[in-house]
């Protein structure tokens, strides 16, 4: 085999022995580097931290970290009293409530991840409790926690925006309407599925106006976080990491003066999680750095491009079709983090070539990367929601089946009717 092949085969080694990503990206590059004349390890080590300088990354950290005041500010349990009383009334009650939140936490904590941490310690368990099947509650929980990543504040969106040079402000726009869809979509799915399992309504009646606008008033504090991020960013008041600083410190005066429910004894708490998934979230760049360094280095991505463009024909539709058949098919092996950094900034050029607006296809490919969160064999969130409520992986994934087959309908809506992701950015910009 050509020594040039090496580093795809390392790569797929690490990944059947369950390597860490960042780690297999890291030890797929690094023999062949060594071997290189003029670059050796110390080339991919400044690959590595060569994008991490810019200042714009600093807007995941400050995120990150206003997601992670806001799962202690109390405003969690707000919005789930908020969407309890919306749709807990319909069939399946608490599966509704489960995906409502996650739409609701989705202009809050920006992460999958922790949303999905996040109820199956408050929703899962009450769920069971209530004659759901364990295996379906993780379902809901799985499926729910990718329309987080996609309403804005997402971290996803962040990361897009930074690595293909464009504007956040319009691509965070464009996350509305899909997440929305999401939502809806997987909605549809729980009140079939309930139906079919005689899942109960949560409550006999759907909440009185008074009751919901109090609830709204409860949470006001917090469903303001999204537009007034969007609102800053439309007017130059400040740039997505100066938005970021800004949500971070307003979410902790949330938390200690207005709810009260932050303490100095959860401070440590809040600084670890903010710290670790900040840490994941830059690893992984970084290693993605390097890989890109050597797909680079060996004219891959532009084999690559060249090859799509022949293939499609120069037929827009049927480039995103491949496109989506690729992230989809990635997904089920890589981190889509990974994936998106080392193949979008491939893609965006051949998209534009070909008349796609790059705010629609960035949205395509954060939707798509966040699906792969879900797609057996290895999707991150369902093997974090078996392992954090007990339960074999492959019963979850049975039970994701439905979930995943709506949002691929929805993936497809918004690839082939643009005004659904550009009406909003549109609209506003």
């Amino acid at each position: 085999m050509s020594i040039n092949f090496i580093p795809i085969l390392i790569l797929m080694v690490c990944f059947v022995l369950g390597f860490p990503i960042a780690f297999s990206l890291i030890l797929a590059v690094a023999p062949y580097f060594f071997m290189q004349p003029g670059v050796g390890l110390v080339g991919v080590v400044q690959k590595m931290i060569a994008n991490t300088e810019s200042t714009s990354l600093m807007a995941i950290p400050f995120f990150v970290m206003a997601g992670s005041i806001m799962n202690y500010s109390g405003v969690t349990q707000r919005l789930m009293n908020l969407a309890d009383l919306l749709v807990g009334h319909l069939v399946g009650g608490l599966g509704h409530v489960n995906v409502m939140l996650s739409t609701l936490m989705g202009g809050l904590s920006g992460s999958g991840a922790a949303d999905a941490s996040m109820e199956c310690k408050l929703l899962v368990p009450e769920m069971v409790k209530r004659g759901y099947s364990k295996s379906f509650s993780g379902a809901v929980t799985a499926a729910s926690c990718i329309i987080t990543p996609v309403i804005p504040p997402g971290v996803g969106l962040i990361v897009y925006s930074f690595i293909c040079q464009v504007s956040a402000g319009k691509i965070l726009c464009g996350g509305y309407v899909p997440g929305l869809l999401l939502c809806v979509a997987m909605m549809v799915v729980v009140y079939i599925v309930s139906k079919k399992r005689n899942y109960k309504p949560n409550r006999e009646r759907m909440g009185t106006r008074k009751e919901i606008a109090k609830a709204v008033g409860d949470a006001a504090w917090a469903l303001i976080i999204p537009f007034v991020l969007v609102l800053g960013l439309r007017f130059g008041v400040c740039t997505a990491t100066e938005g970021g600083a800004i949500i971070a410190v307003y979410s902790l005066f949330v938390g200690v003066v207005i709810y009260r429910e932050i303490t100095w004894k959860v401070a440590p708490k809040i600084l670890l999680d903010a710290v670790l998934s900040t840490a994941t979230v830059m690893l992984i760049m970084c290693a993605s750095n390097a890989f890109a360094f050597y797909l680079s280095w060996e004219r891959i991505p532009q084999a690559l491009s060249a090859a799509v463009i022949q293939i499609s024909g120069g037929n827009k539709y049927l480039f995103l079709l491949m496109v989506n058949v690729l992230f989809l098919f990635l997904g089920m092996f890589l981190d889509g983090t990974a994936a998106m950094i080392i193949l979008a900034p491939l893609f965006a050029p051949v998209a534009a070539l070909l008349g796609i607006d790059p705010v629609h296809f960035g949205i395509i490919i954060v939707v798509n990367i966040t699906l792969g969160g879900i797609t057996p064999p290895f999707g991150m969130y369902l093997y974090l929601v078996a392992g954090t409520i007990h339960e074999k992986v492959d019963a979850i994934a049975k039970d994701l089946m439905p979930f995943i087959a709506a949002s691929v309908i929805v993936l497809l809506m918004i690839t082939y009717i643009p005004p659904l992701v550009m009406f909003i950015p549109n609209l506003v910009y």
